[in-house]
């Protein structure tokens, strides 16, 4: 039986490839009569919707419903994927397709954006992780299953679409996208002084090769460059063959990550994944990797391998904490579509299951000030954790609580034209660790301040906040 490994971000991609492929032996459940006597009960409510409902039903899709309901059930990543849906995802691995270059998800009955995929239509509207889409050309999707809305915002390239959208302290608003044919490329490179910056969008099947490629340029370009920095933010993953490719770029052998079934102590349910030995093209230049609430899975897979092994160390924000691992098993060779089913949790080298609680940054940096808000408010808390059914971390660990940064941009600093984040990875290169490079001055904690939004007729909407400037140097 051919199944694919999973390890994406999301519910269902419209911006990412996913998929990597492994070959399993399905061992057949033991027959309970308990499980037989659910299963009357099942045909025997269909039986009596068929013939009673007040309305003619499609009883194909009652029992897809049905598969969805048992499969969503499960955990935030189990889900069915009709015919179409698994095309698409097949489709969707290659990295080029037609869509709005955008990865989301279900949740409570919304679509949620996890991220917007660089210069993708929806990247270049402002949408942003953690915005829910509301409508689509004017009709509601609350309520509706993930995968018809997502056939909703499918459609001819070139033709427009309107997505209705409600983000946090924000009033709703509309954004007009045009659908494009999305050419993926995951990999972008260029000099920043006298270091290299490599960012890496998703991983999808050309990301290893193109990295390798970028790096070649950089040094025949640079032949003294002093360290690189590895940008992975907003990275909600993909094909867990190209994250191991693209740590081996950067490792000398060893661990990168383990995967680890039901039953973490038994042999054959833990696979490891290792790289190469002499597979640094750096040759040991310094590095930092930046990571934020958008990098997932596979981006997780690169951090925290590249930080167990102290190959670099990690500037940003908590990782999203997505630790577990997909199976597609196609249905009918694909005929029927397939289930995606969670299957397995990886680890990182040192054996720190991430599910749920993300990577830890070993500089923590908000990029703006609002971000740090954002961070600092218990209401609006975007990652994995944030599923009510999500799976718990192994080890029973919990994801940091909302607090003030550790770091934040000052009010000098122009957000508009600066990237804060990426000039502290710079700055920790150039002092040669996280642990010499200057802290900034602790700013001076002030008040929470109050947020009116006026509506004529009616009184202010009061709102306590923190006060964005109030960050903590530790």
């Amino acid at each position: 039986m051919r199944k694919t490994l999973l390890i994406g971000a999301c519910a269902f991609v419209l911006g990412v490839g996913t998929t990597t492929y492994v070959f399993q032996t399905a061992r057949a459940a033991q027959p309970r009569s308990e499980t037989y006597k659910m299963l009357e009960l099942f045909g025997d409510v269909l039986t009596r919707i068929d013939a009673q409902y007040v309305e003619p039903v499609d009883d194909k899709k009652l029992i897809q419903a049905g598969i969805d309901g048992m499969l969503t059930s499960l955990d935030p990543h189990s889900d069915y994927l009709d015919p179409e849906s698994f095309n698409n995802m097949m489709d969707q691995t290659r990295g080029e397709y037609g869509g709005l270059g955008i990865e989301i998800t279900s949740e409570d009955g919304v679509v949620k954006i996890i991220s917007p995929m660089d210069d993708s239509p929806a990247s270049k509207a402002g949408l942003q992780s953690g915005d829910y889409i509301t409508a689509i050309n004017g009709q509601s999707v609350v309520g509706l299953n993930l995968n018809d809305a997502v056939k909703q915002m499918r459609g001819k390239v070139g033709e427009t679409i309107t997505l209705s959208i409600a983000r946090e302290n924000h009033d709703p608003f509309d954004v007009k996208l045009t659908r494009e044919v999305i050419a993926v490329k995951s990999v972008k490179s260029h000099r920043e002084g006298d270091y290299g910056y490599l960012r890496i969008a998703s991983f999808d099947e050309k990301t290893g090769a193109e990295t390798e490629a970028a790096v070649k340029d950089l040094l025949s370009k640079s032949p003294k460059m002093k360290g690189l920095v590895l940008d992975l933010r907003n990275n909600p993953g993909g094909l867990l063959d190209q994250a191991i490719t693209v740590s081996d770029v950067f490792l000398n052998g060893g661990e990168v990550v383990s995967q680890r079934g039901r039953d973490p102590l038994d042999p054959k349910q833990v696979q490891r994944y290792n790289a190469k030995p002499g597979g640094d093209m750096l040759h040991g230049l310094p590095m930092v990797v930046l990571i934020n609430s958008g990098s997932a899975s596979a981006a997780e897979i690169v951090a925290g391998a590249l930080q167990d092994r102290h190959r670099a160390e990690l500037v940003g924000l908590t990782s999203f904490g997505k630790g577990s691992v997909q199976t597609l098993i196609p249905l009918n060779n694909g005929l029927d579509g397939a289930l995606k089913l969670t299957t397995a949790r990886y680890y990182t080298p040192s054996g720190r299951s991430i599910q749920r609680t993300g990577i830890t940054p070993d500089l923590e940096v908000a990029k703006t000030r609002e971000e740090a808000q954002v961070i600092a408010d218990h209401s609006f808390q975007f990652s994995e954790a944030s599923y009510r059914n999500a799976l718990n971390a192994d080890e029973g660990k919990t994801r940091v609580t909302p607090h003030q940064p550790a770091e934040e941009p000052p009010v000098t600093f122009d957000e508009k034209t600066g990237d804060f984040q990426l000039t502290r990875a710079l700055d920790v290169l150039k002092y040669g660790g996280v642990s010499s490079t200057p802290k900034l001055p602790t700013p001076t904690p002030k008040l929470a301040s109050v947020l009116e939004r006026k509506t004529p007729g009616k009184p202010p909407v009061v709102t306590s906040k923190v006060d964005p400037a109030a960050a903590e140097t530790p």
